[in-house]
């Protein structure tokens, strides 16, 4: 193990945990209830609670190549972000659903790139997104493009499974697209009615 992992986890221990302790032993005899989930791209350069500065128990996150959301199925396969999706709104009746996307996604670079070898379930994990790429030449504006057409896709995915879909007519829940801007450090939003991402305030 990296000593910098074992360093880390020292210095939580003997200086964070401390400064908490009483916020997590709130957590524990009461339980987690985020009103938030947050689904984010696995990129090690986005931190869900770093870039929110939101404390543990107020995000409930999945995180994944590409921050996609597979369209609602009813099989016997495995769906890892389908079952967080189904716990968040039916266990922990979250209020909103953010999808985070952010610059220089090395899955969106990867669809206008050739079939990596060895590789099939990211190169079929990442068919969830190809229908957000742009006919032009790939260069930072049409990546930039299509990061921001690939988190209206997810929420358009989202929009499939029945329980999301009946919670956001309810006006019980509220989904929202963010797009992570890591070089400037802001996040924009998607304004749903224009389709643009606008700086959030």
């Amino acid at each position: 193990m990296s000593q910098q992992l074992v360093e880390g986890l020292q210095r939580f221990h003997r200086e964070y945990f401390p400064r908490y302790r009483e916020h997590y032993q709130r957590l524990v005899d009461e339980g987690q209830s985020p009103s938030t989930l947050f689904i984010g791209c696995a990129d090690s350069r986005v931190v869900p609670d770093l870039l929110t500065s939101t404390l543990p128990g107020d995000l409930f996150v999945v995180r994944n190549v590409g921050n996609l959301v597979p369209p609602f199925e009813i099989d016997t396969g495995f769906h890892g972000v389908s079952a967080g999706i189904e716990f968040a709104l039916l266990a922990l009746e979250v209020k909103d659903i953010v999808i985070c996307g952010h610059s220089h996604c090395g899955a969106i670079r990867a669809l206008y790139q050739p079939a990596r070898e060895g590789a099939p379930h990211m190169n079929k994990w990442l068919d969830l997104a190809r229908p957000a790429m742009v006919v032009e030449e790939p260069n930072e504006t049409t990546l930039r493009r299509t990061e921001m057409r690939s988190i209206v896709l997810q929420l358009q995915n989202l929009m499939t499974f029945p329980m999301v879909r009946d919670r956001v007519e309810r006006g019980q829940t509220c989904l929202h697209g963010w797009y992570y801007v890591i070089e400037e450090g802001r996040v924009l939003g998607l304004d749903h009615s224009t389709g643009n991402f606008n700086p959030l305030s």
